[in-house]
């Protein structure tokens, strides 16, 4: 079974979304599909086969003052809103609806990563968690901490799923992948630095204390698994595919020559998945 695995990173997630618009032209076909926070958007495009619609959600829409803004924070306390993009957006009435119905037909396994707010450990969703108009879980996994309010589903509050389990190499391995692609959005060799993360935690200890002590540690719990995947790697059981260069790009960073630089070098760069998988 081949497996993907998309890490998301904001609006570095361009680059994943390059990526699968190459697989999609090339008819490169993932079994399993592991995504992370915008890495689970990405992954509902590709499984739908809607070539272009993710690209479109970073370089037009988030650029719009719904999408995330101060405003949102004013009204809402939640800088993105995340009922705009994946709900009045992407339903069926909206200007570029995910194709749900070729999604869940698509035989695809799908799981979406999420943090529990009041655990700190991920909690797994899949497309069966979903229902045409209702992508909560997707909106859980792109919740952005202390930027957003936790999004609550069953009266569970969740946040981004990459506090808990940013690289899930582990879970694509252990669900019966036999081989899987790796994508990120930081250069491969690029570790993460817990400065701002624990800056952020302080902001959250208060509320969901075993959330912020995830977070605090977040960069700890990234640099094992990077260096598991490559491990896996060198076992030739995982391709990492990530951009060299990432332009300054930021999780919420908007810059549109940045986004689409780093559009065209994912899509340059999922050449390597054809020779991988043979």
């Amino acid at each position: 079974m081949l497996g993907v695995i998309d890490v998301g990173g904001g609006m570095r997630g361009i680059y994943g979304a390059g990526v699968f618009d190459y697989c999609i032209d090339h008819d490169i076909c993932f079994d399993a599909c592991f995504g992370v926070s915008a890495g689970a958007a990405n992954i509902s495009s590709y499984i739908a086969h809607q070539r272009g619609r993710n690209h479109r959600y970073y370089a037009d829409y988030a650029f719009r003052k719904e999408y995330m803004g101060f405003g949102n924070m004013l009204r809402t306390r939640s800088y993105i809103n995340l009922d705009y993009i994946y709900g009045t957006l992407s339903n069926s009435t909206g200007e570029y609806p995910l194709d749900y119905p070729a999604m869940i037909s698509s035989g695809k396994r799908m799981e979406i990563v999420t943090t529990d707010a009041r655990t700190g450990k991920p909690s797994y969703f899949t497309m069966e968690d979903m229902r045409q108009d209702h992508y909560d879980p997707i909106k859980a996994s792109s919740c952005v901490p202390v930027v957003n309010q936790p999004y609550v589903i069953n009266g569970v509050p969740y946040y981004d799923g990459g506090i808990s389990d940013p690289i899930p190499v582990n879970r694509a391995f252990r669900s019966g992948c036999d081989k899987a692609v790796l994508i990120l959005t930081r250069p491969r060799d690029e570790y993460r630095r817990s400065t701002n993360d624990r800056r952020l935690a302080n902001l959250l200890t208060k509320r969901y204390p075993r959330a912020a002590f995830k977070l605090a540690n977040r960069a700890l719990i990234y640099n094992r698994q990077l260096d598991l995947a490559k491990s896996y790697e060198k076992r030739g059981k995982l391709l990492i595919v990530a951009p060299k260069d990432i332009s300054g790009m930021h999780t919420l960073t908007k810059d549109r020559d940045a986004m689409e630089f780093m559009y065209k070098e994912g899509y340059e760069d999922a050449e390597k998945i054809l020779r991988f998988i043979g």
